[in-house]
């Protein structure tokens, strides 16, 4: 179920409440001159709709919902649930949250309640059903926005007697539990359920969240805290349900955010929408990461980019300008990886508090002819013109790269061997490779079904849970292959080592046995020998013994010079890779290409690596080829068949020359009977 759209929404979060009318007849003005046509609203508006528990007041949304209407415009309307308002806090104090210290929070900031509170659940669940009670039928809902950026932990005794509950669903017996959390250990055997106590500051932490004592407590506690926040979602959901069957129900994810497994969340979700900050001077492949990991979400349908800044952010110590050209440049990347919608956060500025240094498409003055402005409002325009063809599409990706929230998770609570490796960095730097070799990828969980796929790629999968390797096995054996990396397959699903040589359930496709592994500081750099080169590796040394596999680079120092640092496998009719250490990117770069090049899927101009290529397949099968151009140069190409550029009407012919400005983006569609429009060298 997704929102029913002619074209591409395109807007961003609105909040009408902070100004009088005639702010509104000016932004409805300057909305119809940017293009835009989707409004967010409602966001944090509880304490407006709701400012005492028996008074609920919905002028301020009608009147929003009504003028949207009016103006030709559609509303995703949010619940408004995401901050709790003062008078919620005051009389029912148990709705603040308690912190991984155990201090009990009073009133303020945002996401501040528990998920565990009784009269949160109430309250959110009432006002929910009544916002879907009034507004179900209204012309201007395209789509319904449960709470916001749903994150963080509470550690109240309610959450504690919830994680209680929690555990006795997923474990059953307190044998069980006692057996999957290892408790024999530092006597921990626990004889009653109420013995039991959230993993905090005050109980098995230390030195903060990732220091634990026991990693299968601290791995279920995360778990549970995924799913107490996600009962809160469910249970709006079904508040808007009773009222509306139809409408599309979404909350806006962050990607790659650590707190919450969105695996678990996806199935909840009637559409997939997430909000794209990436990190400081982040290079292009990490928010593309990111935009595969939310398609991989639901079996690679489209979703939402339901947040980007127009300009800046506010919230980090450093918040640089979006140069000229980068918004577009963001925008269709999003698209090119599966974007529905292209919405913004926000459209007018705030007046005060901490967000009003925020981008905004409108700024304080109110102006239609800042450089923000006109760069969306040409932005507005292009999609416009680009109508509903790439809604619907889908990415026909032959490699996929298994992410998994509880590998993540274990990886960074384990003592040992190494608290420097950061998963997301070894999983990107796998993930780059593949993008800028050519190949499309999809970022799925690992009980995805992995038939379709001729690659997996499986980097520090720390956790190898249920029936995985054996389908890894049987991709391998009709004639896939198979790549993975030091510290995978290490433990079970509770995070108990395997009582089998290393790497577990994967040694007899990965052909070798680990027995050793050295962890040095970040300075220490060991050489990495290949036939072709030489690569640098740091952090994790696995000291591999071949048992069928042969070696393809070596190391290079200290006592274990001239073992195998990667190896190659032949298992059935594919081949099993394991990357003992961890490689530079001119080390992954050249494992990944020749992975990539087994199976036919090194692109036409793979030495381009500023120039990004994504495919989509349109409901009708059409192949529409985004090329979009990272460098703040142009670069020169050429056209691998007869194509139409879908933003600028232009024609290329087979074997012409084919120009990509400066941060610019072509999307190509293939002319009848040319074939793919690929571009080559």
């Amino acid at each position: 179920m997704t929102p029913n759209s002619p074209k591409i929404p395109y807007g961003g979060d609105y909040n009408p409440e902070q100004w009088p009318q005639e702010v509104w007849d000016e932004d409805h003005r300057l909305f119809a001159r940017a293009g835009i046509d989707t409004l967010t609203v409602g966001v944090f508006s509880w304490s407006l709709t709701q400012p005492a528990e028996d008074i609920h007041d919905f002028g301020v949304l009608d009147r929003t919902l009504d003028r949207a209407a009016a103006e030709g415009r559609r509303v995703c309307l949010a619940t408004g649930t995401a901050a709790v308002p003062p008078w919620l806090a005051r009389t029912y104090p148990e709705v603040n949250r308690t912190d991984f210290e155990g201090r009990r929070h009073r009133h303020g900031q945002r996401h501040n309640f528990c998920p565990s509170s009784p009269a949160y659940r109430r309250l959110a669940t009432v006002l929910a059903g009544r916002l879907a009670e009034r507004y179900a039928q209204h012309p201007a809902l395209l789509a319904w926005h449960i709470n916001n950026e749903y994150g963080g932990a509470c550690y109240c005794e309610l959450c504690a007697e919830a994680f209680r509950g929690w555990l006795r669903a997923r474990h059953g017996t307190l044998d069980a539990l006692n057996d999957a959390w290892w408790t024999t250990f530092w006597s921990h055997r626990y004889t009653d359920w109420d013995q039991i106590e959230p993993p905090s500051a005050l109980t098995e932490h230390w030195r903060g969240p990732d220091h634990t004592a026991f990693q299968g407590i601290t791995l279920d506690h995360r778990r549970f805290m995924t799913d107490a926040l996600l009962g809160c979602f469910t249970a709006e959901k079904e508040a808007v349900r009773a009222h509306d069957p139809d409408t599309p129900v979404t909350t806006n994810l962050m990607g790659a955010y650590r707190p919450l497994d969105y695996h678990r969340w996806a199935p909840h979700l009637d559409f997939v929408s997430w909000d794209n900050y990436p990190p400081l001077d982040a290079p292009p492949t990490r928010p593309a990461l990111a935009h595969d990991l939310m398609r991989g979400l639901k079996d690679g349908a489209p979703f939402w980019l339901m947040e980007q800044t127009p300009s800046a952010t506010a919230c980090r110590d450093v918040n640089p300008l979006r140069r000229p050209g980068e918004l577009r440049l963001a925008t269709f990347q999003a698209i090119a990886h599966g974007a529905d919608a292209a919405l913004y956060f926000q459209l007018r500025a705030s007046r005060g508090a901490c967000e009003k240094y925020h981008g905004a498409v409108i700024g304080h003055a109110g102006r239609d002819d800042t450089r923000v402005f006109r760069e969306v409002a040409a932005l507005g325009a292009e999609l416009s013109d680009l109508g509903a063809i790439t809604l619907g599409a889908r990415t026909p990706a032959r490699t996929a790269l298994l992410f998994d929230w509880d590998s993540w998770w274990a990886l960074e609570i384990s003592d040992g061997p190494s608290r420097l490796v950061r998963y997301t960095d070894v999983v990107h730097r796998y993930y780059r490779a593949a993008r800028e070799a050519g190949a499309d990828v999809d970022v799925v969980p690992v009980t995805a079904d992995l038939t379709p796929y001729d690659i997996v790629l499986a980097p520090v999968l720390h956790l190898v849970k249920g029936d995985l390797a054996e389908r890894l096995e049987a991709l391998a054996r009709r004639g896939g292959t198979v790549l993975a990396t030091f510290l995978t397959a290490r433990s079970d699903v509770h995070d108990r080592a395997f009582l089998t040589d290393v790497p577990g359930p994967l040694a007899p496709l990965l052909g070798i046995r680990v027995d050793e592994w050295d962890a040095r500081p970040q300075d220490v750099v060991q050489p990495v020998r290949f036939a072709e080169s030489t690569a640098e590796a740091r952090l994790v040394f696995e000291i591999v013994q071949p048992r069928g596999a042969e070696p393809v680079a070596t190391y290079g120092a200290d006592f274990y010079a001239g073992t195998p640092a990667v190896t190659r496998h032949r298992f059935g009719a594919g081949e099993g890779w394991y990357v003992a250490t961890d490689l530079d990117r001119s080390g992954v770069d050249l494992v990944v290409r020749r992975v990539l090049a087994r199976h036919g899927l090194i692109g036409p101009y793979a030495a381009h690596p500023a120039v990004e290529t994504a495919t989509r397949v349109t409901p009708d099968g059409t192949s529409l080829l985004f090329l979009l151009n990272h460098a703040p140069e142009p670069v020169r190409l050429t056209a691998h068949a007869a194509a139409t550029d879908l933003l600028t009407g232009k024609r290329a012919e087979r074997g012409e020359p084919l120009v990509l400005d400066p941060l610019g983006v072509a999307v190509l569609r293939p002319r009848p009977g040319s074939g793919d429009p690929g571009v080559s060298e």
